[in-house]
């Protein structure tokens, strides 16, 4: 392994990296320290998808915590020091890091930076996800064709003026609550380790987890499938899930936070036209995200008298949930989401295969 850049960065906050690895829960194998790469990855997702790929044969640490919010993560000592050891530093890209070039910087990292968003067919942010596919067509082929009607009889919420004076980039970066976008990064992660360190071998672990991956959008697909288009319905924290919409026929009504940004505030105007919007559409139910306080969203619930859901039934979002929990990996999270939307809408989604559960 190369040694760090930042000798007296490592040895003043050495306990904190230790900690942050810990916590991160970082890959341990049959491999030394020594012999196996060093990976970091910025989001809780990525590092678990990291993990499946290469199985014990690199070491994964994540830079976020289970439940934190990469869109307001303020990268710390310990941050830096396990970036600046890094040989390959996995980002979801898309606009998500927007701390990122400081961190690397202040870092000084000199590894290989893989930006698992490239190649992915990323929605410009402020437009419907639908631009261009009709909404009623349920004949998917691979999942990700529809007919060219546009998707115009729809009154969405989250419109591009209610985006106005937020800053979220040019476009969503939350590519993977569209389980095909997950195997698109996972496939990254696998060809830069390759690339990295052609003596690992991650061929069975990598192929395994892309199978799983496979049965995980084959599965989603057919649960929602149970449930007819014009009753797909969603009401969440934030603009989280264009990507879920896009390729799964499902209308985001509208969001409790008017932004990709986690962070942003929602005025009173966007308040009642929302409670509005999901009592003309009839949507059952708002949810809650696991990584946002879900004050606003019980309000908005209350105003419109219909269910939230929250705590445990809140949906994985921006962040896994703790380790051992229902959420605490990805496909665990995409499981546990989707359940969560189909019962909502009063159906039950099929038997989970023995492989996913």
């Amino acid at each position: 392994m190369r040694p760090t850049q930042t000798t007296a960065l490592l040895s003043t906050v050495g306990a904190a990296a230790l900690v942050l690895t810990g916590c991160a829960g970082s890959a341990i194998g049959a491999g030394s320290a020594e012999d196996r790469l060093e990976i970091v990855a910025t989001t809780t997702q990525l590092a678990d998808i990291a993990r499946e790929v290469v199985g014990d044969e690199a070491q994964v640490t994540s830079l976020l915590r289970p439940g934190a919010s990469a869109h307001s993560f303020d990268p710390g000592p310990a941050a830096l020091a396990a970036v600046a050891s890094a040989d390959l530093l996995v980002v979801n890209g898309a606009g998500l890091e927007g701390w990122l070039d400081s961190t690397v910087e202040a870092s000084g990292f000199a590894g290989t930076l893989v930006d698992t968003s490239e190649g992915i067919d990323l929605i410009v942010a402020g437009h419907d996800p639908h631009e261009g596919h009709d909404h009623g067509d349920e004949s998917h082929g691979d999942g990700h064709e529809h007919d060219d009607e546009a998707h115009a009889d729809h009154d969405h919420a989250h419109e591009p003026d209610d985006h106005a004076g937020h800053d979220h980039g040019e476009f969503d970066p939350h590519v993977w609550t569209d389980p095909a976008n997950a195997i698109a990064q996972a496939e990254a992660i696998r060809d830069a380790v390759t690339a990295a360190d052609p003596d690992a071998d991650i061929d069975a672990s990598a192929a395994a987890y892309l199978d799983r991956l496979a049965e995980l959008e084959s599965w989603m697909r057919a649960s929602i499938e149970q449930v007819p288009v014009e009753e797909r319905l969603v009401v969440t924290t934030h603009d989280t899930f264009g990507y879920l919409e896009r390729a799964f026929d499902v209308q985001v009504v509208g969001t409790v936070l008017p932004s990709l940004d986690d962070s942003a505030d929602a005025s009173a105007a966007h308040i009642d036209g929302l409670v509005a919007e999901i009592r003309a559409t009839g949507t059952p139910v708002v949810f809650s995200e696991n990584a946002i306080d879900p004050q606003l969203a019980a309000t908005i619930a209350r105003e419109a008298e219909v269910e939230l859901r929250q705590g445990e039934d809140a949906l994985a979002a921006d962040a896994l949930g703790p380790e051992g929990s229902p959420t605490g990996t990805y496909i665990g999270s995409q499981l546990h989401n989707t359940t969560a939307i189909v019962t909502a809408w009063g159906a039950e989604p099929l038997p989970v295969p023995g492989s996913l559960s």
